[in-house]
């Protein structure tokens, strides 16, 4: 099966992000290293989650582990409604928390693990989920995790489930670019601030430039320098919503060491300049 791999950004002194965000109909399998909870808002279309292939339509919710390939692709909308899902995004390292060590989240921990299968929850009919849901989207801090956990406790006590994937084997191909791809994130977000040179890049994978070109390519769907520059964008973001920092001390930061090519990529990704972005914060 063919899939490419994608890096979640989530915000900084955060471990959860939810976001509502539109379906495609050319929506290709991907895999990332974070846990992923989707909840269909409206559309109808095809969903593949590791070796399984089925339909999914409004009021489908899917828990799914790190690493598991997926893809929800859009066929048509309902009742002409913008096909969207609720998407949230939670570290993968959250089992190796202190938190989730206490006796009182055990099943929660038994739930995340049994994800490396896929979980859909039929709960098209239950209100209060769906509202705390939709309302999670908006929150922040505390009020957002407690949010969370309430939506934990709903689905421990929802009886009808489905396992839609066969577990992937974590020794196989898939395994082994996954590791590679991970190698060159880590790599890039530790040298963000300097001048990233692809033969640097391509050195860490003992590949030639051109080869390592492809391969980031085929795997990512984004070319290497495309990557760098979504990178340091996000940086920019979040120090700007973040942060009282002047914009010329950012562009520094996220390894720009001009403010113009800086105001362009970050007007080109973000659909703002940065001072425009600023602002929306505020």
């Amino acid at each position: 099966m063919e899939f490419v791999f994608e890096k979640i950004f989530l915000p900084e002194k955060h471990s959860f992000i939810s976001r509502k965000l539109p379906l495609f109909s050319k929506a290709r399998v991907h895999s990332h290293k974070n846990f992923e909870l989707n909840f269909i808002y409206s559309g109808v279309g095809r969903r593949i989650v590791g070796d399984h292939i089925s339909g999914f339509e409004s009021g489908d919710l899917v828990l799914l582990s790190p690493n598991l390939p997926h893809c929800w692709e859009l066929l048509d909308s309902e009742n002409g409604e913008e096909p969207t899902s609720i998407v949230t995004h939670f570290s993968e390292n959250i089992l190796k928390s202190d938190f989730f060590k206490l006796p009182e989240l055990e099943q929660s921990v038994e739930l995340l693990k049994k994800a490396n299968r896929g979980i859909r929850f039929k709960i098209k009919d239950n209100k209060e989920l769906i509202d705390l849901l939709n309302k999670m989207v908006d929150l922040e801090g505390l009020e957002y995790y407690i949010c969370l956990l309430q939506i934990f406790n709903i689905l421990l006590h929802t009886r009808d489930i489905e396992f839609l994937s066969n577990p992937i084997d974590s020794t196989g191909v898939f395994s082994k670019n996954l590791e590679k791809i991970n190698t060159v994130y880590e790599f890039v977000f530790k040298n963000i601030q300097e001048g990233i040179k692809l033969e640097e890049a391509s050195a860490v994978l003992h590949m030639a430039p051109s080869s390592f070109c492809r391969f980031f390519k085929k795997k990512t769907n984004v070319t290497f320098m495309e990557y760098v520059v979504s990178v340091r964008i996000g940086i920019a973001a979040k120090l700007l919503a973040e942060t009282d920092k002047q914009i010329t001390q950012i562009c520094f930061e996220c390894g720009y060491n001009n403010l113009a090519n800086f105001n362009h990529y970050f007007k080109k990704n973000m659909g703002k300049t940065p001072t425009e972005y600023r602002k929306s914060f505020r």
